[in-house]
């Protein structure tokens, strides 16, 4: 059952009145004018720090062929994230799932390590003026001061690991600060929320995590890296909530009572992230904030299949600006979520499980955005939203970053007691 609405449901008008605006001698409220409202959003969002949890990248990304100093051709840019106020990314090194082999899991080691490199050459090589990396929670803060945007590594898909634990530990001294289990299909670790059948998976493999998979979470708690359960199973985001010595998080998921997708978290998951200390960071993502219709499913299909290239990262700059060209043209045609629907996510899961467990993410440039944040130009409208409907500077500051930073810092010092012995 969903949970009672409390203020922030209210018109936004009303909220603000009450919360901003004193009632004059004759008891009457006068709604703030619209610029006064936009003014305050901007203050709000220029005086927080911004945190999106989850972005792609492509193998030829820091290349000329897919260069984030240019405006166009990735939904992330540097330039797109000064204009929209987006202070602070996680780059995602990313592997999808394929058959469980010796040369697959080489193959996805060789993958992992030309993404590592090419975040670095980023910060290191390219622009180490305009973005710094971040290996630590105080380095987020102190390149944010400096004037830098900022950046750090997420892995997405456990499956980089193979069998291998040892790797973690390298992938960690090469900037991992979270781990996700799983991606689409069971590996080793864990079962997905989404099991591929041309890999033979059945529903369930482990039942959750598996015993290898809870020594891969002891591992990132004795290293520090953060376990995300984001593209797991209902099971296994349970299991590693109550197997994680430290918080957990799910770095790109929404809420399954509002969208009917595998892909989104049940009210019991988002219950056990709570209890255990973590943060769910809320995305942006068109399908999973809006179950779109039959047609419109088909229509995607279409696009999908009829694309001038074999995947995304194989795609040029100009190959996906005309592919989200005619993706926008589909969301003309058959409406999809709008920033207005993402929000309707976050209260819920602010009213389920408290405003210091959620945050915002996107998955940009793996196939995130909805009208009105559709590339990290467009930041600055999740604010508005949440300003429109009540939300305190305070409670926007935790949600932009500051509950996914005290995880981090909770997770580096549990990691410090693991280490110390």
């Amino acid at each position: 059952m969903r949970p009672s609405r409390v203020v922030r449901h209210l018109p936004f008008v009303v909220v603000l009145s009450a919360l901003v605006f004193p009632t004059g001698a004759c008891g009457q409220q006068e709604a703030p004018p619209v610029d006064d409202l936009e003014a305050r959003a901007r203050a709000i969002h220029e005086s927080v720090i911004t945190i999106d949890t989850h972005d792609d990248i492509s193998p030829n990304f820091a290349t000329e062929d897919s260069d984030p100093g240019q405006r166009e051709g990735r939904q992330v840019t540097l330039p797109k994230m000064r204009e929209g106020g987006l202070d602070m990314t996680f780059f995602v090194v990313y592997v999808g799932q394929t058959e469980r082999t010796p040369e697959n899991y080489a193959a996805a080691q060789e993958r992992a390590v030309v993404l590592f490199d090419a975040i670095h050459r980023l910060t290191d090589e390219m622009y180490p003026d305009e973005i710094g990396f971040a290996w630590t929670p105080d380095d987020v803060e102190r390149l944010h001061a400096e004037g830098k945007l900022v950046t750090t590594i997420g892995i997405e898909n456990g499956y980089s690991i193979g069998k291998d634990l040892s790797l973690m530990e390298e992938y960690h001294a090469r900037g991992a600060r979270y781990f996700g289990l799983t991606h689409i299909g069971h590996n080793d670790l864990a079962d997905s929320s989404i099991p591929r059948e041309n890999l033979g998976d059945a529903e369930e493999e482990h039942g959750g995590v598996s015993e290898f998979g809870a020594e891969a979470i002891a591992e990132a708690n004795r290293l520090g890296m953060m376990v995300d359960v984001s593209h797991a199973s209902g099971k296994t985001a349970v299991d590693a909530a109550r197997l994680s010595k430290a918080p957990v998080i799910a770095s790109h998921s929404a809420v399954r009572e509002l969208a009917d997708t595998p892909r989104n978290l049940r009210d019991d998951e988002l219950v056990a992230i709570k209890e255990n200390g973590g943060v769910v960071q809320i995305v942006a993502f068109d399908g999973y904030v809006k179950i779109p219709s039959e047609e419109k499913q088909a229509a995607l299909a279409a696009l999908r299949e009829n694309a001038p290239f074999e995947s995304w990262a194989a795609a040029t700059p100009e190959q996906r600006d005309a592919y989200r060209e005619a993706r926008s043209k589909l969301n003309d045609e058959y409406p999809g979520a709008t920033v207005e629907d993402f929000v309707d996510h976050i209260d819920y899961a602010v009213e389920l499980i408290g405003i210091d467990h959620v945050g915002i993410s996107s998955d940009f440039d793996g196939g995130g955005g909805v009208t009105g944040w559709d590339d990290a130009s467009e930041t600055f409208n999740v604010t508005l939203e949440l300003v429109k409907r009540g939300y305190s500077e305070e409670d926007i500051r935790k949600m932009w970053g500051g509950n996914l930073l005290r995880v981090w810092r909770d997770v580096e010092r549990v990691a410090a007691e693991l280490q110390a012995g």
